[in-house]
């Protein structure tokens, strides 16, 4: 819209066009820079947010199946929004023009503001009143100055939050509760406080700590899938290669096959929240639900079938061009109907509702309400390592495939290249993922066998909560008491 904060047009006579000048640049990298600082607030946070909206206090049995509702739901509307997104938004893009492409979401998102910023008064807002990263930068450095200490043999000797009553941190990474462990009775206030948290912290701190350590691992199996999901440039090359018709006068654009992904997705939501839970529930007589690990599981072998077929399309398809002629021809069309390529779409599709859906509730159960955004900010976190990821594997794949004399596997002419080979590769390495997934699980241990919305009533150590000194946050446990966790 101003003229003068973008290159002019080039000129149509051949000459040279006008390079972008320094401030041109630096206003769309600013543009760049809100997008990056607008998203990173709103996507970890409004997923908690909307949880929190839940938490209405008293005990509802039926607050457990809304909840897993609304993280299905959530998840859903946020793939919905990226179709309107690559169809709506695109199409007035190019038919009228970036002004028009641009301002509409830019209006869509005033609008969102405006009416988040009117509801405001209806919403439940908890008050923080700490930081959860420096509780973590305290715990490892007080950690490490007690590391000489010898543990203590009386739960009394380790610092607990003040009102709770004496508990003992537990067992796994050992190593970070001699950062609870009390030195000296002037260690602690008579208000039982700690005199100085940079010498001694809470039980509870050491824990929030070990929950996210404990849960790395886990977090990075989903890292796999992501690579499998950012392989787009793959199918497009094969969906322009293949016949696209519906009909004889319509073929569905290259570029839209990715839909289908979107499409199984937000079906399998619908089938399994509507149909595949009441079912097997009025079945069973009682609740029923697959466990949030459970579905991270699946959902990386669907995303490893996904792999497998599409490297077995990607074998026909080669194999037929060849026999057509069509070896050093990669923009001739193979009779063969692209509609194929919707097998591997959907299965990606449904592995990205089993894996993602499932790894956002199990974060969100298992680590400390107070951490709760992080939990929503984990998956993101995967998506964003996995497409820095995905280029590394790209190019050691390019260079190490080609020779003197030898196509690579991803050649630019897909029809000399092995693309099925790279598609096996990555079905091999979410295999060999599956199995780390597997040794993760057992690593992890139990766990925690809790309703979310159960987590969402606990009290938060940074949330203002007047029933605080009335309620613990861990289970009170010695080395004699069972691990009441289940798998």
């Amino acid at each position: 819209m101003i003229p003068k904060a973008r290159p002019p047009p080039c000129n149509q006579t051949g000459q040279a066009c006008n390079s972008t000048t320094g401030p041109q640049y630096m206003l769309l990298v600013f543009s760049f820079l809100l997008l990056s600082i607008g998203a990173g607030g709103i996507r970890p946070c409004s997923l908690a947010f909307g949880a929190n909206q839940f938490d209405k206090g008293g005990s509802d049995p039926n607050k457990q199946t809304v909840l897993e509702s609304f993280f299905a739901w959530y998840y859903t509307s946020s793939v919905v929004s990226v179709l309107i997104a690559l169809t709506g938004i695109v199409y007035l893009q190019d038919r009228l023009g970036w002004k028009i492409g641009f301002g509409v979401p830019a209006i869509l998102m005033f609008l969102s503001a405006l009416f988040f910023f009117l509801a405001s008064p209806f919403y439940i807002k908890p008050k923080v009143r700490s930081n959860v990263f420096a509780s973590f930068i305290r715990v490892i450095v007080v950690a490490f100055k007690n590391r000489k200490l010898h543990y203590p043999n009386q739960n009394s000797d380790y610092h607990h939050k003040n009102g709770s009553g004496p508990q003992v941190p537990t067992e796994k990474l050992r190593f970070l509760n001699k950062a609870c462990i009390i030195k000296s009775p002037e260690d602690v206030n008579p208000n039982g406080v700690a005199a100085n948290p940079w010498n001694l912290c809470t039980v509870e701190q050491v824990e929030e700590l070990k929950a996210l350590v404990r849960i790395v691992p886990l977090w990075s199996t989903g890292i796999m899938i992501s690579i499998n999901l950012s392989q787009s440039s793959f199918p497009l090359l094969q969906a322009q290669s293949m016949n696209r018709h519906l009909t004889k006068g319509f073929q569905i654009p290259a570029g839209s096959f990715g839909m289908f992904l979107m499409i199984a997705l937000t079906i399998w939501v619908l089938l399994y929240d509507r149909v595949m839970l009441p079912l097997a529930s009025k079945i069973k007589g009682r609740p029923v639900r697959l466990k949030p690990i459970v579905r991270m599981g699946l959902g990386i072998f669907v995303s490893c079938m996904s792999m497998v077929v599409s490297g077995i399309i990607e074998n026909i398809r080669r194999r037929r061009a060849i026999s057509e002629g069509l070896l050093n021809n990669s923009q001739g069309l193979v009779e063969m109907s692209a509609m194929w390529l919707i097998i591997p779409n959907s299965l990606n599709g449904i592995a990205e509702a089993l894996n993602a859906i499932g790894a956002t509730e199990f974060y969100y159960s298992e680590l400390p309400k107070s951490m709760s955004s992080i939990a929503s900010a984990l998956l993101g976190l995967g998506m964003a390592v996995a497409n820095l990821l995905a280029s590394v594997v790209l190019s050691a794949v390019d260079k190490y495939t080609k020779g003197e004399g030898k196509e690579s596997w991803i050649s630019s002419n897909i029809n000399r290249g092995h693309y099925e080979y790279y598609y096996w590769l990555l079905a091999l390495m979410t295999g060999f993922n599956l199995l780390y997934f597997v040794v993760c699980c057992w690593q992890y241990g139990p766990s925690v066998d809790v309703d979310i919305t159960m987590r969402m009533m606990e009290p938060s150590d940074d949330e203002d909560d007047d029933d605080d000194e009335d309620k613990d946050d861990l289970p009170k446990k010695n080395k004699s008491t069972p691990d009441l966790n289940s798998c």
